[in-house]
């Protein structure tokens, strides 16, 4: 979907209150268009997004919901809580795109939890706020009283820096005689005005015409510029000089080196002596072509004054003129194509990172969000992006330019606890060029890993008429998780030793697996028995291991020998001897 430029009369009619244009085809459309006027003051309203999104303006601020534009300048702010867009700074169209029509602003909108991202861009209308100038307020013709009726003479452009309607639309002159003025139109849509001459002149009645020589833009109201023209008329002169060419064409490599000949135009002259001495000049001296170009009035050589740049002007279109020791002038066209070298690497932002995620992320689990863009053309504009090969990693393509970050496989923090992440943009241009960004991306802990005991089974030792809360041993449990999901904590399981609870023989330190005797064993009455020992860590829900205790009393002499005598009715408490 477009937009259709809005006419001039509605746009007057609505600076106050700005009627924006969208295109909303459908939640996850793929660019969201806005438009509003240059010269808009800061903090002027532009959009709600929220409701242009079909978003819950509640859950913008929840989302982290911002704006990134596409170039360093952040021209709109967007208020979270309420879904409005506004303007930063006010807006000059032609500060930002100079002849560029239509101005276009591009940015993303961007939300967490989770992440997504809209594309969305801001189309800048012009407003008539410069008037046609030119360059000078006199310009400065000869013409030999011979010339005859119906001959064309391109004069000097004015410069309009609007664009559209409010651009330079027609020239005019002041009442004459002698001329009447076209507006003509070159190739790339500029206008010049071309004098053409309806009556013969005579020097011996009029030796100079003037007259004033106005440019009108097609604004409501219209502005303009004047000069005055000012036609030295010139006795007999018969010849006027003759350019080899009625256009020259020359490619100029866009990192050629200041001084370079671009090319050399050639006129000639049948006349004799001073009249057929020809002087080279530029006849529209623009100050793009006249800061780019020099002609050499002699040789007629045009060089370079320094380095061109393919990514701001592809073509130049430059009038010459030679002009005879008479006065005598023909005109020419010089069209300079620049070859684009490949002399801009590829920029990669990162619009979003999550720089912290679960181990058990699922696969396509969207990690980072980044732009790629070259600002050559061609092959040399074109570019592939790519991350090494051995990460879970991968690098796909959201829209033009755009890319996300996913993972591929699932993560085990134990073994690999982060990752460094070389993001890779490189053109196809001869030779190519490249550029990296690197990212970290860390793993975080889950509990997955129970704890494990380093024995299958311990066997402690304990002698008997031993004294309360004694260590007779230790066990130990290791979790490979982090931080709480690694904290061990030991605990006995409840049973019954000799008709007694167990909790009553012995205990274990719950933190570091020490298992105390607490009262005096005796070997006459347990001579062993075992326990289940319990190691749980602090994961939510918490994973546990057991293992077996086998505790084994030792004995010791503590009992004299006794003598029992026998009988046949009775058997006797014995007696010591």
């Amino acid at each position: 979907a477009t937009l259709t430029p809005l006419p001039r009369t509605t746009i007057k009619r609505q600076v106050a209150s700005l009627v924006l244009f969208l295109c909303v085809w459908a939640l996850g459309c793929e660019t969201v268009h806005y438009a509003v006027l240059e010269e808009m003051e800061s903090g002027s309203f532009v959009a709600n997004v929220a409701k242009d999104l079909w978003l819950d303006p509640k859950g913008l601020s929840a989302r982290r919901a911002r704006v990134v534009s596409e170039g360093s300048r952040q021209h709109f702010q967007l208020n979270s809580n309420t879904g409005n867009l506004f303007i930063t700074e006010k807006l000059d169209r032609e500060e930002l795109c100079a002849q560029t029509d239509p101005c276009i602003l591009y940015f993303e909108i961007i939300l967490e939890n989770p992440l997504q991202s809209y594309r969305a861009e801001v189309r800048v209308y012009d407003v008539n706020d410069h008037s046609p100038e030119f360059s000078d307020n006199e310009l400065l013709l000869k013409m030999p009283e011979s010339t005859p009726p119906g001959s064309r003479f391109p004069l000097a452009s004015a410069q309009d820096l609007d664009v559209g309607n409010n651009s330079l639309q027609s020239y005019a002159i002041s009442s004459t005689d002698h001329f009447r003025v076209y507006t003509r139109h070159r190739s790339d849509g500029r206008k010049y005005a071309e004098l053409v001459l309806e009556t013969p002149l005579d020097r011996e009645e009029q030796a100079e015409v003037s007259f004033m020589l106005t440019a009108t833009d097609g604004g409501s109201p219209a502005l303009s510029g004047a000069a005055e023209v000012r036609i030295t008329v010139l006795d007999i002169n018969d010849n006027v000089p003759e350019f080899s060419q009625t256009l020259y064409r020359a490619q100029v490599l866009e990192n050629a080196e200041q001084d370079y000949v671009v090319l050399t135009v050639s006129a000639t002259d049948l006349d004799e002596g001073i009249n057929g001495a020809i002087s080279y000049s530029f006849s529209q001296k623009s100050k793009k072509n006249v800061s780019a170009f020099s002609i050499n009035p002699v040789t007629g050589e045009i060089r370079l004054l320094g380095p061109l740049d393919f990514e701001e002007t592809e073509t130049f279109e430059i009038d010459v003129q030679a002009t005879d020791g008479g006065g005598l002038s023909a005109h020419s066209e010089v069209l300079v194509e620049v070859v684009d070298v490949n002399d801009n690497a590829p920029e990669v932002k990162v619009t979003s990172l999550v720089s912290l995620i679960p181990e058990d992320s699922a696969p396509e689990t969207v990690v980072a969000l980044f732009n790629v863009r070259d600002r050559d053309s061609g092959d040399n504009g074109r570019t592939v992006c790519s991350i090494e090969d051995d990460l879970p990693f991968s690098a796909k393509p959201t829209s033009k330019n755009s890319y996300s970050l996913v993972t591929e496989n699932a993560f085990d923090r134990e073994k690999v606890s982060e990752y460094n992440i070389t993001i890779t943009a490189r053109d196809l241009g001869t030779p190519t060029l490249s550029t990296e960004e690197r990212i970290i991306v860390k793993i975080s802990d889950i509990n997955d890993n129970s704890p494990e005991f380093g024995q299958t089974s311990y066997t402690m030792y304990v002698r008997e008429n031993n004294g309360p809360a004694v260590l007779i041993g230790k066990v130990n449990a290791f979790d490979s998780d982090s931080e709480q999901n690694a904290k061990v904590t030991y605990s006995l399981w409840p049973a019954e030793v000799g008709g007694l609870p167990l909790l009553s023989y012995i205990s274990i330190n719950s933190e570091n697996g020490n298992v105390y005797a607490l009262q005096s064993m005796d070997y006459e009455q347990i001579r062993e028995f075992q326990v289940t020992v319990r190691a749980a860590d602090g994961g939510s829900p918490p994973l546990s291991s057991e293992v077996i205790v086998r505790v084994v009393i030792i004995d010791e002499n503590d009992n004299c020998p006794y003598l029992y005598r026998h009988t046949a009715d009775s058997y006797p408490a014995s007696r010591p001897l």
